[in-house]
């Protein structure tokens, strides 16, 4: 919700003051909006001048600067601006070479803006108008879609222009092309909520997305399941490309962008699914930009626009800016090392050194294991999570995921001549990279440790072995993490587990047997944590409100462990040890 006002029919002009007195140095405020200082030396050029309501930043009043647009005009929230608003902002950027007009479509901001274009055409200034229709959603016509995200690019390809010197004209021609070169598609998670409101203006039902989202808090044409990145990222690409411009070529400049509560991380991961899409579909990826360019206040949700390049927009589109909402500086870069060069040095660190016969065998126990543990965690994720926020942050259940998801796929990219000891390390290595954290510290050492011990090279590998490895898991752990027995965390589960293995394996247990047998005592023991009171971690401050909750990392051991011993008790043959 927004809710840092004082008067919510005054939040409109309250921002406007605090983002002009903030950007003093760049802009100076007028009725209805700001104008760009002037910069020492520079030449008159045509004034570009956006505008739209508020709601929206950095659009309209953070795109204005040097290479972009002369000045912002600013309505009230997702409210045209009235058309005197506009003849004040359009007649003080006036430079004399007259002034462009440019804004999304919508019916308001046609009329206000045609009115202001009449009265500053009657006063003898050039005024054009360019309006931006990039929304596909919104109509079948192009000439009557909504402008939304695709403003950025038609702004940028006039201010270039304009900063270039180029007349009247051709600003006017630039913006046109690049408007009927440019499309956006977007979605909604959630709406938006004006200022002083107590419910947002839509509500996007539970498990869906508003596909074909407005920007003034409109909700999209119709409401779709909720879809993984990599679905989304289809979906966006493949509308797109179904509305390729006529005689489009290959190069294309994306803008994927957020609209309000969507963070960058999502966005960046989102990036991550669409640029393979685009590159498959053969098209060349000119400078994207990925973050918040025409936002909706809170709204939850995100938008792909797709400008379709010639040389001339190209140009436009590389050409420097630098607005307080928008920086694009050309500048050299550093001769970076060759990507070839890297992908060589990983590979001569993942090739595996001769393993023995048992080692190998071991080694496919070991992907056996670390698969049915991806497999269980994930499952587990939510509860876990649910656990650790008693008395934690929440995170032990995704931290876990990560973690043992990154262990699969390492694992699962060692050949079948490596050995229990590379396995587990490049498991162990995964995890901890990944997963961050103190656990992803704890269990990537653990994993390797208890691969080590194993090593690569033994001609045979008993359940003495495996206990002998289980006990370097465990040490590895006491030695980084700096708790014992009774501190409530994972140890709780883990030493009970290595000294009953211990005994089993002693007392004549075939290894699966006293696996699971230990693992028995491992579950019963991370139960009992409920009963303790931390004494280091997260949950130490918090020790009173942990007590009757288990410790997370506890759970999250038995379960391992009892998971383990289902999958050795495929795999374990009583003369040879760990089998296939």
């Amino acid at each position: 919700m927004t809710t840092i006002h004082d008067a919510p029919e005054e939040f409109a002009e309250d921002q406007l003051a605090g983002w002009t007195a903030l950007y003093a140095d760049r802009v100076r405020p007028v009725h209805g909006g700001v104008v760009a200082l002037p910069t020492a030396g520079a030449e008159p050029q045509v004034a570009v001048v956006v505008g739209g309501g508020s709601g929206h930043y950095p659009a309209f009043c953070g795109l204005v600067g040097p290479g972009l647009a002369t000045g912002a005009v600013v309505g009230n929230v997702f409210t045209s601006p009235s058309a005197a608003q506009v003849w004040s902002v359009a007649r003080a950027a006036d430079q004399g070479r007259g002034v462009v007009l440019a804004f999304g479509n919508y019916a308001g901001d046609r009329m206000n803006f045609g009115l202001a274009a009449e009265r500053l055409r009657a006063e003898g200034i050039d005024t054009r108008i360019v309006t931006v229709t990039d929304d596909v959603a919104s109509a079948a016509d192009p000439a009557d879609r909504r402008g939304i995200a695709g403003t950025l690019a038609v702004f940028k390809a006039m201010g270039a222009a304009a900063a270039a010197g180029a007349p009247i004209d051709e600003v006017e021609r630039t913006g046109r092309r690049c408007n009927a070169a440019t499309r956006t598609i977007g979605v909604a998670a959630s709406g938006c909520t004006l200022p002083g409101a107590d419910r947002p203006l839509f509500r996007v039902p539970d498990g869906h997305l508003g596909l074909g989202l407005g920007i003034h808090g409109e909700p999209g044409i119709r409401d779709v399941p909720l879809l993984s990145a990599t679905a989304l990222a289809a979906l966006l690409v493949d509308r797109l490309l179904d509305e390729r411009p006529a005689g489009a070529g290959t190069r294309v400049a994306p803008v994927l962008n957020g609209l309000g509560d969507t963070t960058q991380e999502e966005l960046f991961l989102l990036w991550g699914r669409v640029l393979p899409l685009l590159v498959a579909a053969g098209l060349e990826v000119v400078e994207p930009e990925v973050g918040n360019v025409v936002t909706s206040l809170d709204m939850g949700g995100c938008s792909l626009t797709l400008q379709w390049l010639d040389d001339d927009l190209e140009r436009r589109w590389r050409a420097d800016a630098y607005a307080p909402g928008y920086r694009k500086v050309a500048a050299p870069v550093a001769a970076l090392v060759p990507a070839t060069a890297v992908a060589e040095a990983a590979a001569e660190a993942t090739v595996a050194p001769e393993a023995s016969a048992a080692s190998r065998t071991a080694a496919g126990a070991a992907r056996a294991a670390v698969t049915a543990m991806d497999e269980l965690l994930r499952d587990a994720e939510e509860t876990l999570g649910r656990i650790d926020a008693v008395a934690g942050d929440g995170d032990h259940g995704r931290g876990m995921v990560k973690g043992v998801g990154a262990a699969r796929r390492a694992v699962e990219q060692t050949g079948r001549e490596a050995g229990v000891a590379f396995v587990l390390g490049r498991a162990g290595e995964a995890w901890a990279a990944s997963a961050g954290g103190t656990s992803g510290v704890l269990w990537g050492a653990a994993l390797e440790a208890f691969g080590r011990s194993l090593g690569d090279a033994a001609d045979r590998l008993t359940a003495a072995d495996v206990v002998d490895a289980a006990q370097a898991f465990a040490d590895a752990i006491v030695h980084l993490g700096g708790a014992q027995r009774g501190d409530k965390t994972l140890l709780d589960a883990l030493l009970p587990f290595v000294d009953a293995l211990r005994a089993a394996v002693g007392s004549g247990a075939r290894l699966d047997e006293a696996w699971r047998t230990a693992a028995a005592v491992a579950v019963e023991q991370a139960a009992a944590t409920a009963g303790l009171t931390p004494r280091v971690g997260r949950a130490r401050p918090l020790a009173e409100k942990s007590v009757g909750t288990p410790d997370a990392g506890a759970t999250s051991m038995g379960m391992v462990l009892a998971c383990v011993g289902e999958v050795l008790a495929a795999r374990v043959d009583d003369r040879e040890g760990v089998t296939a």
